[in-house]
């Protein structure tokens, strides 16, 4: 990875990812969540001042040295113990069956084998587990517009993002990895293009 990727992306996402408009969102996500948690793309902690108090530990999981570090401000005031605890949602470093919920926002669009890290999460789930999402990508297939433009924008947000994709479908994603979708919320971020802000907000337990 060069400097652009290393230094400079995990900086705009933290300012991308951490507007007041999706507090309300991440509270949301967060609903639920109890025990012990993974999340995948734990970027610079949004989430954390979101946590439930029925949430024992998180095990965060962020390839980003940058990301972590931002997250300082954040860790010094949560109210949960949080470890960085792996680098690869696509290998996670645990044993099977070793949390009670997962957690994922804005993650999917850009880890680059989606389907391994959705069979990661369902490895290290326990029976009854739930997998909380938050995530963007393809638009509503009556919002054939929409989609035209991910699709001729996709190329350069990979560029200026790391990887990041417009068009990923993630409930359909979801679906072949074995899980059950429930609590679905499908909707446009206020505020936002709607060729970025086509969002999927529920949980899925695996089948």
């Amino acid at each position: 990875m060069g400097y652009y990727t290393e230094q400079v992306v995990p900086r705009i996402i933290d300012v991308a990812c951490g507007t007041k408009a999706e507090r309300p969102l991440r509270r949301r996500v967060c609903t639920g969540l109890h025990g012990e948690v993974v999340e995948i793309g734990f970027g610079s902690g949004h989430n954390v001042p979101f946590y439930p108090a029925a949430v024992s530990r998180v095990a965060a999981v962020e390839p980003s040295d940058v990301g972590w570090r931002l997250a300082r401000k954040r860790l010094d005031r949560a109210r949960v113990p949080v470890d960085r605890s792996g680098l690869d949602g696509q290998a996670l470093p645990f044993p099977d069956a070793s949390f009670d919920c997962a957690l994922s926002t804005f993650t999917l669009c850009t880890i680059p084998d989606v389907g391994a890290a959705l069979r990661e999460i369902r490895r290290v789930l326990r029976p009854g587990g739930v997998f909380r999402f938050l995530e963007h990508g393809l638009a509503p297939e009556a919002d054939a517009g929409v989609r035209r433009w991910q699709y001729r924008l996709e190329p350069l947000q990979q560029r200026l993002f790391a990887g990041c994709h417009l068009t990923r479908p993630i409930v359909e994603l979801l679906t072949a990895a074995g899980y059950e979708v429930d609590d679905l919320d499908v909707f446009y971020e206020e505020g936002a293009p709607r060729v970025l802000a086509a969002l999927s907000l529920g949980s899925a337990v695996p089948r």
